[in-house]
C-alpha cells in the first residue's frame, strides 16, 4: 500500500502539504488539495470520509436556518429535518438568530458558502436581496411554512385552517367572536398572523357576523404574552362568547387568564387554536392539527432528491389541516349568542 511519501512524488509536493490537504487544514489553495487527492485515490491511499468528501466538492452538510429554536413550532420542524438527514447520514448545522443582526450577519457576510450542501429556511420569509444571496449559493433550498418558485416548498393552507377554526365557531351558534392574532409590529414579517387573521375575517364576512376592532389582541404565540392579552380582553366592555387563538401556545395562555379571573372554557367562553401542540390534547383544547414534524421531514427529503438528481423542478408540496373537536368550544343557544 502507498504512503503518504508516495502521494507526495506522484502529486509533486511535500509531504507536509499532503498531510495538511488530507486532514482538511488551511493554507492549502483548491487546486493543490485536488491534485493530491486525485494522487492519493490513484495509489489506494486510504481516504477519510471527510477527505473523500472535499474530493466530491461535499460538506455532507445541510443548513437549517430558523428565527427561533425554543419555540415549539420550530422546535418540531427542526426535529423531524434532522430524523431524515440523519437516517440519510447527513450533519445538520443551525443557524439561529432573533435579532436582526444576526439575519444580516447570515445573508449579507455569506456565512454558509462552503459549509453545507444544502438549505432548510424555516418560516422566515426573506427580503429579495436574501434569497438573491441564498440563490448564489447555488445549492438546493427548501422552504418550510412558504414558497418561492426557485425553491423547493412544504407548507400548509394557513387561512383555510383559519377558515375551519373560525366556521366551526360559527357553527357552534356563536357571533362575537374574538381574535388573538401576532404583534402587529412584528420584525420577521411573518406571513402565517396575516393569513389566519385572513381567514378569520373571510368567515366573519361571510355569514354577515359584525366585526369589532376591540375584540382583537395580540399575544406573539407565546402562553405567556397570551394571558397578558387575555387579561386586556376581560377588561374590555362587550366581551365576545368565543376567541379564535393563532396558535395553541396562545389558546392555553389564554385559559390560563380564564381561570384566574374564575372562568372557564367552554362554559364562559369557547376557544379554539391552531398547531396541534402536544399539550393541546391534555388542555381539551379544540384545535387545528397540521403535521409539524412532517413538514420539516418532507423537507428535508426534497432537498435530499435534488441533491441526488439537480435538474428536476424543485416541488412545492400543500400539506392538510385537521380540525380537533375536544372541549374547549361548545354549542350556544341563541338566547346566549
Amino acid at each position: 500500500m502507498a504512503g503518504i511519501k508516495e502521494v507526495a512524488e506522484e502529486a509533486g509536493v511535500s509531504t507536509a502539504t499532503v498531510s495538511r490537504a488530507l486532514r482538511g487544514l488551511h493554507h492549502v489553495n483548491d487546486s493543490t488539495r485536488a491534485k493530491i487527492i486525485a494522487a492519493a485515490e490513484k495509489l489506494s491511499y486510504p481516504l477519510t470520509p471527510s477527505t473523500a468528501n472535499t474530493a466530491s466538492g461535499r460538506t455532507n452538510s445541510v443548513g437549517v436556518v430558523a428565527p427561533y429554536i425554543s419555540r415549539w413550532y420550530f422546535s418540531q420542524v427542526i426535529s423531524g429535518a434532522e430524523q431524515a438527514l440523519r437516517e440519510a447520514g447527513l450533519d445538520l448545522l443551525l443557524y439561529n438568530f432573533s435579532q436582526m443582526k444576526g439575519r444580516e450577519r447570515l445573508f449579507q457576510h455569506q456565512l454558509l458558502k462552503g459549509r453545507v450542501d444544502a438549505l432548510i429556511v424555516i418560516s422566515l420569509p426573506p427580503t429579495v436581496e436574501e434569497f438573491d444571496s441564498m440563490l448564489s449559493l447555488g445549492i438546493p433550498i427548501a422552504l418550510v411554512g412558504m414558497e418561492h418558485e426557485k425553491c423547493a416548498s412544504v407548507k400548509i393552507d394557513d387561512i383555510a385552517g383559519a377558515r375551519s377554526a373560525t366556521q366551526h365557531l360559527v357553527n357552534q351558534g356563536h357571533k362575537q367572536i374574538g381574535l388573538m392574532s401576532g404583534r402587529p409590529d412584528d420584525p420577521f414579517n411573518f406571513s402565517v398572523p396575516q393569513d389566519r387573521r385572513k381567514g378569520f375575517m373571510q368567515v366573519l364576512a361571510e355569514n354577515g357576523l359584525e366585526w369589532l376592532p376591540q375584540r382583537e389582541v395580540h399575544g406573539d404565540f407565546t402562553m405567556h404574552t397570551a394571558a397578558r392579552a387575555m387579561d386586556d380582553l376581560l377588561a374590555r366592555p362587550n366581551r365576545p362568547t368565543a376567541i379564535f387563538c393563532e396558535s395553541d401556545e396562545m389558546a392555553m395562555g389564554a385559559m390560563q387568564a380564564l381561570r384566574r379571573h374564575g372562568l372557564k372554557a367552554p362554559d364562559d367562553i369557547s376557544i379554539v387554536g391552531f398547531d396541534g401542540h402536544e399539550m393541546a390534547e391534555f388542555s381539551e383544547l379544540t384545535t387545528i392539527e397540521q403535521p409539524v414534524q412532517l413538514m420539516g421531514e418532507m423537507a428535508a427529503w426534497s432537498i435530499m432528491e435534488r441533491l441526488r438528481k439537480p435538474n428536476i423542478d424543485p416541488p412545492s408540496l400543500v400539506l392538510p389541516t385537521t380540525l380537533v373537536v375536544r372541549n374547549s368550544t361548545r354549542r350556544i343557544s341563541p338566547e346566549e349568542a
